[in-house]
């Protein structure tokens, strides 16, 4: 059994251990560390050379007895002790020197919610701010490559153009065709109760041209293509590839970003000019079943009241939408930190974050062109 005696020898206070400070021991030791603890002073010099066997749970003890210091001491170079003894006591003492973390103060319900909202405008904040630096890093490389033509990679583009363009034009023509459908049948239903059937062509053509053709389009772009910007290129910061791609010289914004972004930028228009032309076919169908309104009644009627300005406005915002998605969708992908988790993570950031600016932009658009009576 182990032992501690704590005497005074020559007018200096000595601690003396000895026996074995072990498991089985330890009710025994606990209650001997109990007495002496509060006894000992700076200066109690500690022998060992009585010490027998030793474990972790004995360690612990000699821990809450002498404290971290006076054990680090035992557990350095020039002590008596053993080099086990030492890489023992050196492990136990790193594990028990870990800060009892302080619980949480309880907090005020307004306080906390006020808390909630600060750090959540500050993250939106850092958000925004990267958003803006990535894209001015952006638009310097491609103005550098503008003026470059040999730097222009036409492969990559065209094979960019195909996967966010020519494969989406079946989603969204479908799309928004039953939407237009379903604009003409909530049009006619209300409108009928007025007498004003016929107007259910303006609303149709009005609110496509206008707004939903993009709107839509956009949507369906950042649920469908900014997720695969950020998959691949999340996928080859995981795999390493984008540091290979420094490594070689090159500039990862011109080899993955600029293709993406231009290609999108081409595709977006074209797929808002798709959903406009499938969103009135379907608002023209409801109309010729509910309403014996011919097509030729109803492009007649969409031609007197309204006017080319609303197409302009409408295919002015797809490429303001097409360069902020492919932008976010390619961010994200350089923000993966490298295990399939992340990925995860930042291929949802960036769909959600990209269906958020789409809307916003759009609502301040349809202000200002309000404001300006266009």
């Amino acid at each position: 059994m182990g032992s501690a005696e704590l005497a005074s020898l020559e007018g200096e206070n000595r601690l003396q251990l000895g026996g074995d400070w072990t498991l089985a021991h330890y009710r025994a030791l606990a209650a001997r560390v109990a007495v002496l603890a509060p006894r000992l002073d700076p200066g109690t010099r500690v022998e060992v050379d009585g010490l027998g066997a030793l474990d972790t749970a004995g360690v612990a003890l000699l821990y809450e007895l002498l404290g971290r210091e006076r054990l680090a001491e035992l557990a350095a170079q020039g002590s008596a002790l053993g080099a086990e003894r030492r890489a023992l006591l050196q492990a136990v003492s790193a594990a028990l020197d870990t800060e009892t973390p302080v619980p949480a103060k309880p907090g005020h319900a307004l306080g906390d919610v006020l808390e909630h909202v600060g750090q959540t405008t500050l993250t939106f904040g850092r958000h925004m701010r990267g958003i803006a630096g990535f894209i001015g890093i952006t638009l310097q490389t491609a103005l550098v490559v503008m003026l470059q033509p040999r730097r222009w990679r036409m492969t990559a583009l065209v094979a960019n153009l195909e996967r966010t363009g020519l494969d989406a034009v079946p989603i969204v023509a479908l799309l928004t065709f039953l939407i237009g459908a379903v604009v003409a049948f909530l049009g006619a239903t209300v409108l009928a109760e007025f007498g004003a059937s016929i107007f259910t062509v303006d609303l149709v053509v009005y609110s496509f041209l206008r707004e939903f053709g993009v709107l839509l389009t956009a949507i369906i772009v950042a649920g469908r293509t900014a997720s695969s910007f950020t998959a691949q290129i999340g996928s080859m910061r995981a795999n390493e590839e984008v540091d290979a791609i420094r490594v070689l010289g090159l500039d990862p914004v011109e080899l993955l970003v600029l293709p993406r972004v231009a290609a999108l930028l081409l595709a977006l228009p074209m797929l808002t000019f798709v959903a406009m032309i499938s969103g009135i076919v379907g608002g023209m169908l409801v109309c010729a079943i509910t309403l014996d309104i011919s097509p030729t009644m109803f492009i007649s009627v969409m031609e007197n009241n309204v006017g080319l300005r609303h197409f302009v406005i409408g295919m002015a915002k797809a490429p303001i939408f097409a360069f902020l998605i492919a932008v976010i969708g390619c961010m994200e992908g350089f923000r993966v930190s490298g295990s399939a988790q992340s990925v995860g993570e930042h291929t949802t950031s960036a769909v959600v974050q990209s269906i958020f600016v789409v809307i916003v932009v759009d609502a301040v658009a349809a202000l200002f062109c309000m404001e300006m009576g266009w």
